[in-house]
């Protein structure tokens, strides 16, 4: 049975869990919620995760929410991976990143998303002004990782990461279904480190999981 996966395959956060469970080898199960029905917000779901989010892990006995501190807790749980370094300095490198994508990166690409997909599912209108301020302060970002891509092949690390992992969701969004490609293809470091990562068979095996 291994890890229970409570969420939806085509959302981010769960994408993000997913990418490491392969990563890491690890059986797992999806229990599929229905966010089109908003089935995160009933009350059988709130009884897992009480601010009705997607993902929530059962591991065993064991419960945990939030994506980030979930594949935090499965690199460290599944030792001998090297998404999460044991040496501290190497390991508070990833941590930093892992913030930056959090805070810096992932907060203009969910705006952007929300914008330009999600409000016209639901019959609203587009900000495009806003849209424009988050292109805007996503390619600042973005400058920033092509500055440290031109010194190292992956973002914490000489080598694959979970900071590198979790921008995996978020790229892909912003590349694939709000088009913005431009962003990611403008700038060399980006983009390799980019192609480099897409194409890891994890992450390979997490979109087969949405077809």
């Amino acid at each position: 049975m291994g890890v229970k996966v409570y969420g939806s395959v085509k959302a981010a956060c769960p994408q993000r869990v997913l990418a490491c469970l392969i990563e890491l080898g690890v059986e797992y199960q999806v229990i599929h919620v229905d966010l089109d029905s908003a089935e995160h917000k009933q009350p059988p779901f709130l009884a897992l995760q009480p601010f009705g989010q997607v993902p929530v892990i059962e591991d065993g006995k064991f419960r945990l929410y939030e994506s980030r501190a979930i594949i935090r807790y499965l690199a460290a749980k599944y030792s001998g991976s090297s998404l999460l370094p044991t040496n501290v300095e190497e390991r508070a490198l990833v941590e930093q990143w892992l913030e930056v994508e959090a805070h810096h990166f992932n907060q203009q690409v969910y705006n952007i998303v929300l914008e330009l997909i999600v409000l016209p599912k639901m019959g609203k209108q587009t900000d495009m002004a806003f849209v424009q301020s988050l292109e805007n302060k996503l390619a600042n970002v973005l400058d920033v990782y092509e500055d440290r891509l031109s010194k190292t092949k992956y973002l914490a690390a000489a080598y694959f990461t979970l900071a590198d992992l979790s921008h995996l969701p978020g790229l892909q969004y912003l590349t694939t279904h709000a088009n913005l490609s431009h962003l990611i293809e403008h700038r060399k470091c980006v983009n390799a480190w980019w192609t480099n990562i897409s194409n890891r068979p994890a992450w390979k095996k997490v979109l087969a999981l949405t077809i």
